[in-house]
Formats: C-alpha cells, structure tokens, sequence
C-alpha cells in the first residue's frame, strides 16, 4: 500500500480527498434513501424507483454542463450548486410527506440531481498537474478515487441504515444536503491557486460538442450505459429482496457489503503495477461484470445474498478507475474537467434506465426478474 501513502503526500492532495469525500456522500446516499422514503410514502417501488431514476438521470445530464462551465469560468460555480441540490433535497422530502403526485417528485428529483456539483471531475482534471504526469501515481489516484466511491456506497447504506431505524428515510436526505454543502465549500477552499488563462479560450476550441467531438470518448460513454443499467437494476433488487425476506432494513447493509468488496477490487488494482495496457485492462474486467452480478438472483436468505454480492462487487471499482483513466487519455485540450464527466453520465443514464424498469419488474412479477 505503499503506493496509496506516497500519493496522500502530494501536496493538496489529501484535504481535496477528503474534502470530495463529503462532498459526494449524496451519490451513496441519494438513491437509495429516495427508493426508501418514497416506498414508505406511496406504497409503489415503481413511484420510488421512476424519482430514484430521475435524480440519477438529471444528475448524468447536469454534469457535463456544469463541468463545461468550471472549464470556462472556473470553479467557483461549485458551491451554488450545492446549495441548491440540497434544496432540492429538501423539497423532496417536503413534497413526499405532504403526498405530492408521481410526476412532482419525478421532476424535483430530476431537477435535484442536476445541479449535483461535479468535484470528483474537478479532482481528477487536476491529476496531470498534482502529480506531474506521474505514470504510476496517476493510476493509483483514479483507483483511490473509484474506491472511495464505494466507500461512499459503504457509508451512505449504513447511514441510511440507522437513520430508518431510528428516525425515517428522509432524515437521510437531509443528512446529505447538509454534506454536499459542507464537503463542497471544503473542496473549493483547499483547490490550489488556477494558473491565469484567457476566459473562454478553450471553450471556442471545444465547439458545441466540448469532449464528445473525440470518438474515443463517444465509444467510452456510449458502452458504459449497460453497465449503468445492470447497477441500477441491482439498486432497486437488493431493497426488494430486503422487503419480501420482511427485512427492510437490511437493504442498506446488503448494499454496502456489494461496495465494500467493490472497494477491496479497486485497492488491489491500485496497489499493484499494471502489467497490461490500460485498455486491455479495462475490456478485461469490462466482460467480467455481467457474469458476476448473475448469481445475485440466486440469493434465498439474507445470509446468501450478502455472500453473494461481495463478487458481484469485486470488479466494479477496477472498471471505474479504468474508464476514467482511459477518459483523460482521450480529452480534447480545454474540456479535461467535462470529459470526466461522461463516463458518469452514461453509467447514471443506465442506472436511470435500469432502476425504472427494475421497480416495474418488482412490482408485477418480484425480485429476482430485476436481476
């Protein structure tokens, strides 16, 4: 692990992780909490997973523009963002106590997760700079990144997990506005000084596409919106399966032990030198996914289906910071922070598609048909 404390020493480096760290809580937390706290509220997963995918939808759409603007402007856009998801957040929970209808929540939720602040892009564009084009350190970072991601999906279920115990789901929801606010004014305090540019010089090179004009970055979004679906499926089929076992808390737990051995994965790819090329890597553990998500479906007692989803984790984190790298490769001059920004829409677009078409599934037939 030796590689992980040479990267925590460069400079900046540790308080801006940290600082993304809390920032991003709401990406463990926000699914999950909004499938919980809209099931108790309505009674449908279908209601709770259709808001569950409009937010990550609207966050997937959201972020490209406002990573566009942080290459144009700079990123003092970050903390209003903020601020306003955790409004959103809040009015969440405001309209589905007082029983809103379908299409309110939908479109809040929507709205919501636009305005999800990008500081994990922010990071990553800086990579090149902090570390010095540091081969070695540059793929131990984008897997730390990946890992602390599924900390965050450790972290944001077990979360959720005491607060349905002792409070409701949507004391959830509040906690994570609170953390976007906190984490991200943090984030934007510890950026090292910007070099001075001309305002708006990359962006006229860019064109309306802005990283999209690359076709490699095309073929890197375009082939993570399965991934996304089959994820986003799995978010809503854990809780549901919690739900007939008559156990809803579990769902939480079960979530975060399918990260944990995501972060485990992701650990061990940062910690050992690649031996292959970086995309022959990333195709690899791309064709294992599916195959180890398959034996989810074959869970019948809570016990077996945390067995089972420590696998279906294992190779997520590597997949991650595999496609990240490989976007910061592929990133036109002057939409570096916006190219890392399209993996995660194209993954969040599919777990949009997959988590609406999941709470159908459970809803008419059961569980096991979402995975």
């Amino acid at each position: 692990m030796g590689s992980y404390l040479l990267l925590l020493k460069v400079p900046h480096m540790a308080p801006l992780l940290a600082a993304t760290l809390i920032a991003r809580l709401p990406i463990g937390i926000n699914g999950l909490a909004i499938v919980l706290f809209l099931r108790a509220e309505t009674g449908s997963f279908a209601v709770a997973g259709a808001a569950a995918g409009a937010l990550a939808l609207g966050s997937g759409v959201g972020a490209p523009v406002g990573a566009r603007l942080i290459d144009r402007l700079g990123p003092a856009v970050l903390p209003a963002l903020a601020v306003v998801h955790a409004a959103g957040l809040v009015g969440l929970v405001t309209l589905g106590s007082g029983g809103a209808s379908t299409p309110a929540l939908v479109a809040v939720s929507a709205v919501t997760g636009m305005v999800l602040p990008p500081v994990s892009s922010v990071l990553r564009a800086l990579y090149p700079r902090l570390l010095a084009s540091d081969e070695a350190l540059t793929q131990t970072a984008f897997a730390l990144d990946s890992v602390l991601t599924e900390v965050l999906f450790v972290a944001g279920p077990l979360i959720i997990a005491g607060l349905v115990a002792f409070v409701n789901p949507g004391a959830a929801l509040l906690v994570s506005g609170a953390a976007v606010v906190l984490g991200t004014v943090s984030f934007f305090v510890a950026l090292p000084a910007r070099p001075a540019r001309e305002p708006g010089l990359h962006h006229s090179r860019t064109g309306p596409l802005g990283a999209l004009r690359d076709p490699g970055m095309r073929t890197l979004v375009f082939s993570m919106v399965p991934v996304g679906f089959a994820f986003g499926a799995i978010e809503v089929a854990i809780p549901a399966f919690a739900d007939a076992e008559g156990r809803p808390e579990l769902a939480g737990i079960l979530i975060a032990i399918w990260s944990l051995g995501s972060a485990v994965g992701g650990l061990v790819y940062g910690a050992r030198p690649r031996r292959a090329s970086l995309a022959k890597v990333h195709l690899t553990v791309a064709m294992i996914i599916p195959l180890s998500l398959l034996p989810v479906a074959l869970a019948w007692s809570p016990a077996v289906m945390a067995f089972l989803v420590v696998p279906a984790g294992i190779f997520i984190a590597p997949l991650i910071a595999t496609r990240n790298e490989l976007a910061g490769t592929v990133a036109p001059p002057g939409a570096e922070t916006e190219a890392y920004t399209w993996p995660l829409t194209a993954l969040v677009s599919g777990i949009a598609l997959g988590a609406a078409v999941a709470g159908v599934l459970v809803d008419s037939v059961g569980w096991r048909s979402a995975v």
